[in-house]
């Protein structure tokens, strides 16, 4: 992913920021448009793993829609070129003024969680006049085998409607006069490994709630089984672009497709982990009694996904691959910079002999990186490079003029 001439551009460049290869985007978005039409599914981009415009622009170029969980990023899906009539709106806490903003919007479909919700949607829509679209996200009960913060298809959980309120679905959606059932909506989890044998069992199930909502007399013509494929954090390079095809054969042929239905799938994580790097330069070495340290200017507020998961990023030390002594290793803790003794990006990691200055790459960082970025300890903003773009443009110099004002 890196050669020597954009590690001499980095040297360039105050860490710590975001590098993009679009080239590598552009390959993951062309193996996705290929199985869309291959296996007939329509692909929804789930907005929240990153909103750079660059990135969103790209995306919605291609005609894929979006998977939007706020108001915000409807709008920011709109501005960039997503058709409102190919953008859901998903999350269990959408406020009246963001559901104002979507009926007016046109969007395609809510994907309701829970009967109040539906309820509030149809009185609004009433209200001003217009009519929703909404689907129903049903949680399935099935364990996804992730971790316990993205597990999110069980019976007792906060999303979704599980199996003892169907009944009062069916009737409630009865007596809505101001809107459209369009189908259901399903989401187990996210960063699955398990492809195959996850996925196949989520079709199966799905096939079962589907008839039995038909049954009751509700045509489920739109069928979302959300997103969730995991991507390759401990070798990014071999695993560049997610088993898509997998995905989308479990689906398929557990669920096959009918006249005047749609399968929908809404990948985030697998479109654009791989494609992001988060760049740090490494501060200070540190030797303790029985450690070494080193300590990076990238920290928390950049990527949390360590000190809020446990998560695994690989980390290379780029500059000293064109050393002499590369062959030397060491065992390090590797940290960040941040006040908090869980700002800890590796322990025990075994890398090259390193020093002062050295840059780093934080490996996979192009999903949930970026855009859970805080400004605890009043960090700076970590700003967007492209690699297909001059880096001397003024928005990597100014991360605010670049349209992340708000985020202050």
């Amino acid at each position: 992913m890196f050669d020597l001439s954009s590690i001499e551009r980095f040297e360039q460049i105050a860490t710590p920021f975001y590098y993009y290869d679009m080239e590598l985007l552009d390959r993951t978005l062309d193996t996705l448009v290929e199985l869309s039409g291959k296996y007939g599914v329509r692909v929804h981009y789930a907005v929240k793993a990153n909103v750079e415009r660059r990135i969103l622009q790209k995306i919605s170029a291609r005609g894929l829609g979006a998977d939007c969980v706020s108001g915000n990023e409807v709008a920011r899906a709109i501005e960039c070129g997503f058709p409102p009539e190919k953008i859901v709106f998903a999350g269990v806490g959408k406020s009246d003024r963001e559901i104002y903003g979507a009926l007016t919007a046109g969007i395609e479909a809510f994907n309701c969680e829970s009967l109040h919700e539906i309820y509030v949607i149809n009185a609004m829509a009433s209200m001003y006049g217009l009519r929703a679209r909404v689907a129903v996200r049903i949680n399935p009960n099935i364990d996804a085998h992730t971790h316990k913060y993205v597990t999110t298809g069980l019976f007792e959980n906060k999303f979704g409607i599980a199996s003892h309120e169907f009944d009062d679905l069916v009737s409630l959606i009865g007596r809505c006069g101001s809107i459209d059932f369009t189908g259901l909506h399903f989401h187990i989890g996210s960063q699955i490994a398990e492809v195959s044998d996850v996925f196949s069992l989520e079709a199966r199930r799905v096939s079962e709630i589907v008839s039995y909502f038909e049954d009751k007399g509700l045509t489920v013509n739109e069928v979302d089984f959300g997103g969730g494929l995991g991507v390759d954090y401990d070798d990014p390079d071999s695993g560049s672009v997610a088993p898509f095809e997998t995905w989308f054969r479990a689906i398929t042929e557990n669920f096959p497709p009918r006249p005047g239905r749609h399968i929908h799938l809404e990948p985030g994580r697998s479109v654009v982990a791989q494609c992001g790097s988060l760049i740090t330069r490494v501060l200070f070495v540190k030797s303790g009694e029985t450690k070494n340290f080193l300590i990076l200017d990238a920290g928390m507020n950049d990527l949390i996904r360590p000190a809020l998961y446990g998560a695994y990023h690989k980390i290379e030390n780029l500059s000293a691959r064109f050393r002499p002594s590369f062959s030397e290793m060491q065992a390090y803790d590797v940290v960040g910079p941040v006040c908090e003794s869980s700002d800890v990006w590796g322990q025990g990691r075994v890398l090259p002999l390193s020093v002062r200055g050295d840059i780093m790459a934080i490996r996979s960082a192009g999903a949930y990186g970026q855009v859970m970025a805080s400004r605890y300890n009043l960090k700076d903003f970590a700003p967007a490079v492209f690699s297909d773009t001059p880096w001397d443009a003024p928005a990597y110099v100014d991360y605010f003029a670049s349209g992340h004002a708000e985020r202050v």
